[in-house]
Order: structure tokens, then sequence, then C-alpha cells
């Protein structure tokens, strides 16, 4: 790993957890709520990337075990699958961009840092396709939470979510289709990227991948 990775990680860490109270003051103060700003996927899939970030900066100045491989993968993809949904669906959306730069940082600067981190990092081991089919496990489980609150309280974090928009539960459903099939796709391009790279890397150092639940982790 490069020797600038680890304080960069701590820094962005840093930076987004700054954006992220920002946000989540204003919406505990301006009558979003603090469970309706925990309600949105963006914020979620922020947290995680904000966690791996710093946890995996500590780790690799300290030398402990690094974030797996796995959790790693599932934070990128749900954080290109954020940025990608802005720019394609949420962004003409005006009364959803409540502070500026909180979202350009959400949305835009977030998702690609931990992509370029795992460009920059691949993984140890090779991501496995049962693990992409695991990471799609917490969108899922997002996306029934999301239209089961909405209809008991009546609010949807997002539109496309949102069955008294036109279409109603027929556009719902297609749109939740689109996006399992969007972050599976997606998740498999990350997964084989990331794998393309690994054994780039060990050809280059001369180097065998380590597999196995056993398998020695990364020092960093």
């Amino acid at each position: 790993m490069h020797s600038w990775l680890a304080p960069a990680r701590l820094a962005v860490a840093a930076f987004l957890a700054v954006a992220l109270c920002f946000s989540g003051y204003h919406a505990a103060t301006d009558g979003t709520g603090v469970v309706n700003f925990f309600s949105y996927f963006t914020n979620l899939s922020n947290l995680a990337g904000m966690a791996v970030l710093a946890y995996g900066g500590w780790a690799g100045l300290t030398g402990r075990r690094p974030v797996p491989d796995a959790v790693r993968g599932a934070v990128v993809l749900y954080l290109v699958i954020t940025g990608l949904a802005y720019g394609t669906l949420l962004a003409k959306y005006p009364a959803l961009l409540v502070i500026p730069w909180v979202d350009d940082v959400v949305h835009r600067a977030v998702p690609l840092v931990v992509l370029a981190d795992w460009l920059l990092d691949p993984p140890a081991r090779r991501v496995r396709p049962a693990a992409v089919l695991g990471w799609l496990a917490f969108p899922l489980v997002y996306l029934v939470y999301a239209l089961t609150r909405g209809h008991a309280v009546d609010w949807y974090p997002y539109p496309f979510l949102d069955p008294a928009g036109h279409g109603g539960y027929r556009r719902v459903a297609g749109a939740c289709f689109l996006l399992v099939v969007a972050l599976l796709l997606i998740g498999a391009a990350v997964a084989a990227v990331g794998n393309a790279l690994a054994a780039h890397r060990d050809a280059r150092q001369g180097t065998v991948p380590p597999r196995g639940r056993h398998a020695r982790a990364r020092t960093g």
C-alpha cells in the first residue's frame, strides 16, 4: 500500500464526518428529523464509507489487520451506486439539494474517493461471486425498509420510491428491479476490476495471492 494512503484515508474520513454532522444537525433543526436523515441510503452509505476509511487509515498507520476486502468492496458498490443514482435520477430534484456543498461531498467526491481507494489498493485475495451477491443484502433490506416505512408514515426518501407519483406501484417496482440489476452489474464490475488489479500487482511483485480463510492478512 502507498505510504500516503493511510493518512489520506483518515483526512477524507474526518472531512466526511464534518459534512455528515453538518447535514445531520441541519436535518434535526429544519423539520426533516433525525429518523428521516438516517433513512436516506446516501447518508447510510457515506457513514459506512467514513467508518471504512477511518479504520483503514488507522490500521495502515498502526500495522493492524486491515478492513476485510469484502467489506471494502461492498462500501465501494454502495457509494458508486449512490453517485450514479444522484447523477441520473436525483440531481434534477431541487428539493433534495438542501446543502449544496454537502451534496457535492456525499454524492460526488466520496464515491470517487472510495473507488480510487479500491483501485489504488486492490483486494489482497480474489473477491468471489458469492461475496458480490452478499453485497446486495443491505440494499435489499433498505428497499424493504424504505417502502414499508414510507407506506406507514407517508414519507419516502427518494421520489422514485414514492407510489403517489405517475405509474404508482408499477413504476416503483420497475425502479426497484432496475436498481437491483444495476447493483448486481456494478458489483460484478467492482469485483472484476479489483481482482484484475490484484493479479497485476501480484504478478509484478512476484507473489502468490493469499487464498483461504486462514491466509495471512495484509499488514498495510
